[in-house]
């Protein structure tokens, strides 16, 4: 394994990420989840990113995507799999991905960028692992598309949940429950709006509230809601500890190959959000 400069994994996850995270925004996924039956848009993104695990409950959920209340899932789940089972929600996000991307990023679906961006994203992916990540390992079940826009996407979801999985372990040892780790996060100034993150993921105001205050109690957080020195400390320590579980795959790719597909990634990102890929709600 090379050496890779520090944080360069970080980098490149965050250049590759957001475009896996497009398809959950778009009104191609509404539209292909409203078209077997899933018209509620909390059971579509329950459903659609659940279901490579098969038809799960609403615990099993709880457990893999950490920061939704228990109640709001179990209101979709499992009944959503009486609706579509786990493998007719895949192929229908499989479609919406694919429009998404075409309509996002117009002809470089079908670019050398992109297939180079494919080779290189799953090249890093094969040195992921499954134990203890059961949502990439899930998904790395799936077969890789053939297409080059979707093979980019599988590959960017893999290298998303991945991380993701690695994260939560992090997020346990810092001791951080799924709402003061959103609290937290949102404290950073990197994170999304509160009133977005407390509807969609199912709390309510007063639970955000009591967080915050047991967040205060352990001097991570100041009166006006701001990050102390020592949350600040925590949430960096934190992002590292994510990169020290997360590595192997931008190890296995190399230095310049995590150079290159990060700026691919990012150019892809940059006609994405040019393209409207993202709602300003989720800022406001």
């Amino acid at each position: 394994m090379t050496s890779l400069p520090p944080r360069a994994g970080r980098r490149c996850h965050n250049a590759v990420n957001p475009l896996h995270s497009t398809v959950y925004f778009s009104p191609d996924y509404a539209q292909e989840l409203a078209g077997i039956g899933v018209e509620d848009t909390s059971a579509a993104y329950f459903a659609g990113r659940a279901a490579a695990i098969g038809a799960v409950g609403p615990g099993t959920v709880a457990a893999t995507f950490y920061n939704f209340n228990h109640e709001l899932i179990a209101r979709h789940l499992p009944a959503v799999w009486d609706i579509a089972p786990p493998a007719t929600v895949l192929a229908a996000r499989m479609r919406a991905v694919d429009a998404t991307l075409r309509r996002l990023l117009g002809d470089g679906v079908a670019s050398d960028a992109m297939a180079e961006a494919a080779r290189l994203a799953l090249r890093a992916t094969e040195a992921c692992t499954r134990h203890a990540r059961p949502l990439y390992a899930a998904h790395a079940d799936l077969p890789v598309p053939e297409e080059p826009h979707l093979a980019y996407w599988h590959a960017a979801t893999l290298l998303r949940e991945h991380r993701g999985d690695g994260h939560l372990t992090a997020l346990l040892s810092a001791g951080l429950d799924p709402l003061e780790a959103l609290v937290s996060h949102t404290a950073t100034g990197k994170g999304m709006s509160p009133g977005w993150i407390i509807a969609s993921r199912g709390w309510r105001r007063g639970d955000w509230e009591a967080a915050s205050q047991r967040l205060r109690e352990r001097g991570l957080l100041d009166a006006e809601g701001a990050l102390t020195s020592a949350g600040s400390a925590l949430r960096a320590e934190l992002e590292d500890h994510t990169d020290r579980l997360d590595r192997a795959p931008y190890e296995h790719l190399g230095t310049e190959g995590v150079e290159r597909l990060t700026e691919l990634a990012q150019g892809f990102l940059t006609t994405a959000v040019a393209a409207g890929a993202f709602p300003s709600y989720l800022r406001g």
